[in-house]
């Protein structure tokens, strides 16, 4: 397993080993003690699976008090899959990191606690899989702006299809500060 920190601290871009042949292929998705050599010590106690058409853009997605990190993986299709650090007080306060996560390159992306997600489907369709290290919890989402110009996420979509909460998301400046999670120096 191949593990690539990116621009934003804590995001991990994970290139799974594959094991192929004329029959197909196996790999491992997720073994704690592989994940926590590599750094990821969260615990994953719920898994989610999500279909979506060409041009949705589902995000940008946290859930706070009660935070959650996440392993992210498509098994069908292909996403611009982004991660945004809205911790009040960290230096990488409202930057973004960008990837493609598809069934063809098997990565993952591990997002910790304290950011946003979201990504949008470049293929005719995907199907989005993804580990949280805490139960979903409704009253306690918040969305930001997919769009907001603060933080110019590089989007390969100009008019995607959005969810209600979406299209009228606040941008980032317009969450109520003590709905975002607080920065503690990691």
């Amino acid at each position: 397993m191949k593990v690539e920190p990116t621009r934003l601290p804590g995001v991990l871009l994970i290139e799974p080993e594959v094991f192929g042949d004329a029959r197909g292929f196996f790999m491992e998705t997720f073994r704690q003690s592989r994940y926590r050599e590599a750094g990821i010590s969260a615990t994953f106690v719920q898994d989610n699976l999500s279909f979506s058409q060409h041009g949705v853009l589902r995000g940008l997605h946290l859930q706070s008090p009660s935070l959650q990190a996440k392993l992210v993986q498509v098994l069908q299709g292909s996403v611009f899959d982004v991660a945004v650090d809205v911790r009040r007080g960290s230096p990488c306060f409202g930057r973004w990191f960008g990837t493609e996560l598809s069934a063809d390159n098997k990565r993952q992306l591990f997002i910790p606690e304290g950011f946003a997600h979201g990504f949008c489907v470049t293929s005719d369709a995907a199907l989005f899989a993804y580990k949280c290290s805490g139960d979903y919890a409704p009253d306690e989402q918040v969305s930001v702006l997919w769009n907001d110009p603060a933080i110019d996420v590089d989007w390969p979509v100009e008019d995607p299809v959005l969810a209600d909460k979406d299209r009228v998301a606040p941008l980032l400046a317009e969450v109520e500060p003590s709905r975002l999670p607080e920065y503690d120096g990691d």
